[in-house]
C-alpha cells in the first residue's frame, strides 16, 4: 500500500535515511526508487502538483500525504499575519469577548505576533507607524523564503530605499519583480540565557482541520544564538546576535557540534522554574499553548481540509524579558537534518510518532477513518486541542482558558492550587 505520494527531491541524505528507516521498519514495503509511487517524504512544491487542477490526479483512499494542499496559508510569512488580523476582525464582529482590547486598542488576549506590514503594498501604514517610534527596530523577511535567508534588521527609513521608492510620492512603486516582504516589529527585549538570544522549535501535529484537532510534541528544543545579545544599533547586520537559525549558527567562529546550541524544552522549563518559580513557568507554557491553537483557529476556515492529508508544523516563537511569547513564523517543512546525535535520535521519534498517529498501528490507511487515535499510539504527543470536545463544553470556553480558568481535558494547571486539572481548550 502507498501512504506518501510521489517523487520529491530529498532535501539531504540524512533526511531520506531516517524516513526509510523508519517505513521498512514497520515492514510496509521495500523502498523501490525506480517506480513511481513509493513512500515518500512529500516537499512543498510536490504537494501543489498532486493537488493541481492541471494535473487532474486523484488520490485513492489508501494514499495519505504529508501536506494540506493550501498549508502556505499558514506557513507563508505574509498570509499567517493576513489571516490572524482577519481571525480578530472577524471575532470583533461577532462579539467575542476573546477580542477585547485594553484601554489602548491592544488587543488582551490576540496580541501575540508583532506588528507586521507587507512591503511594497503596506509601505505607506509601515512610514506611519515607524514615525510613531522612530528608535524603534525593525526585522525584515523575504515571505517565500527560510533558514534565515534575506533577513536584516533595520532603524532608518533610508535602509529600505532599495525597494524601489518613488521620491515624488514617497511610497513604494510595485514591481512584480521585486519579491515580496514583511517587516515586523523587532522583539528588542528577548529573554536571555548567559547572555544569548534564543527561540522556541515546537512541533505541532495538524491531523484535521475541521473539526481541528492538533497535538503538541513534548520534545522540543531552544536554538541558541552563538554571540551574546545586545540591542547595540551598531550589531544590527550581526547575525550571529540575532537570528538563531542553524543554518546561519552553524558557520560561526563559537558554534558548538557536540550541543549544536540547543536545549531541551524540559530544561528550559527548569531553569525558569527554579529562576522564575513554577507557577510563571506553568503560565508561559500554557500561554504559549494557546497561541498555537489560535493560529491554527484563524486558518482552518481557509484551509483545504483534504481527508488525505495531515501535516507536522515547525513553531518559531520568541519568549521576552516578561515572558511574554510571540509567534515569530510557522514552518511547513521543518528540517529533519540533524545537526547532533541527540537531534538525530528526536526526529527520528518525531517521524515515528506522527507516522503512528496518521497511520495508527502501521495499518493500511484510509483517509475515510475518524482520525481520532487512542492513546497508546501518542508516544511523545499529547492532545492540544480537540474541537468536537471543545464544542461540548460551550461557546465560552477559549477565554476561560486564556483567563486561567478550568474546565476540560488534562493537561493544563490551576493558578492556585498548582495541581494538575482539566483545561479549557484542550
Amino acid at each position: 500500500f502507498r501512504i506518501m505520494a510521489g517523487k520529491v527531491k530529498w532535501v539531504t541524505d540524512i533526511e531520506k535515511s531516517v524516513l526509510i528507516n523508519n517505513f521498512e521498519k514497520r515492514g510496509w514495503i521495500q523502498v523501490a526508487e525506480n517506480e513511481d509511487w513509493n513512500f515518500y517524504w512529500m516537499s512543498v512544491q510536490t504537494i501543489r502538483n498532486v493537488f493541481s487542477v492541471e494535473t487532474g490526479y486523484r488520490l485513492s483512499d489508501d494514499q495519505i500525504v504529508n501536506h494540506f494542499p493550501n498549508h502556505y496559508e499558514l506557513t507563508r510569512k505574509d498570509l499567517m499575519v493576513k489571516n490572524i488580523k482577519r481571525y480578530r476582525k472577524e471575532l470583533e464582529k461577532e462579539g467575542s469577548p476573546l477580542a477585547e482590547k485594553d484601554e489602548n486598542g491592544k488587543y488582551i488576549y490576540l496580541d501575540f505576533v508583532p506588528v507586521t506590514f507587507m512591503l511594497p503594498a503596506d509601505y505607506n501604514l509601515f512610514v506611519e507607524e515607524f514615525r510613531k517610534n522612530p528608535s524603534s527596530t525593525w526585522i525584515m523577511k523575504p515571505c517565500g523564503k527560510a533558514q534565515g535567508k534575506g533577513i536584516f534588521l533595520i532603524n532608518k527609513l533610508s535602509q529600505i530605499k532599495k525597494w524601489s521608492r518613488d521620491s515624488k510620492t514617497s511610497s513604494f512603486v510595485s514591481q512584480s519583480s521585486k519579491e515580496a516582504y514583511v517587516i515586523s516589529l523587532y522583539i528588542n527585549n528577548p529573554l536571555l540565557i548567559g547572555g544569548k538570544k534564543f527561540d522556541l522549535r515546537l512541533y505541532v501535529l495538524v491531523s484535521t482541520y475541521r473539526p481541528l484537532r492538533c497535538y503538541m510534541y513534548k520534545l522540543g528544543f531552544c536554538r541558541f544564538c552563538t554571540v551574546k545579545y545586545t540591542p547595540s544599533t551598531s550589531e544590527l547586520d550581526n547575525m550571529f546576535v540575532h537570528l538563531t537559525n542553524v543554518a546561519i549558527q552553524k558557520h560561526g567562529d563559537d558554534y558548538n557540534h557536540i550541543h549544536g546550541g540547543k536545549w531541551t524544552v524540559s530544561n528550559l522549563r527548569l531553569y525558569l522554574e527554579s529562576t522564575r518559580g513554577k507557577e510563571v513557568t506553568n503560565k508561559l507554557f500554557d500561554e504559549i499553548h494557546w497561541i498555537i491553537v489560535q493560529s491554527l483557529k484563524a486558518v482552518a476556515p481557509v484551509m483545504n481540509n483534504d481527508k488525505h492529508c495531515f501535516e507536522c508544523y515547525g513553531y518559531d516563537i520568541i519568549i521576552d524579558d516578561k515572558l511574554k511569547p510571540w509567534l515569530i513564523e510557522v514552518n511547513a517543512s521543518p528540517s529533519l537534518t540533524s545537526s547532533t546525535a541527540n537531534d538525530r535520535i528526536l526526529k527520528y521519534n518525531l517521524i515515528n510518532d506522527t507516522l503512528n498517529i496518521a497511520v495508527p498501528n502501521g495499518e493500511i490507511p484510509d483517509c475515510k477513518w475518524n482520525k481520532s487515535p487512542p492513546k497508546e499510539v501518542l508516544g511523545n504527543y499529547e492532545v492540544l486541542y480537540d474541537e468536537e470536545m471543545a464544542q461540548s463544553d460551550g461557546p465560552d470556553r477559549d477565554l476561560r482558558s486564556r483567563s486561567g480558568q478550568s474546565t476540560g481535558v488534562k493537561g493544563n494547571r490551576a493558578r492556585d492550587s498548582g495541581k494538575p486539572v482539566l483545561t479549557t481548550w484542550k
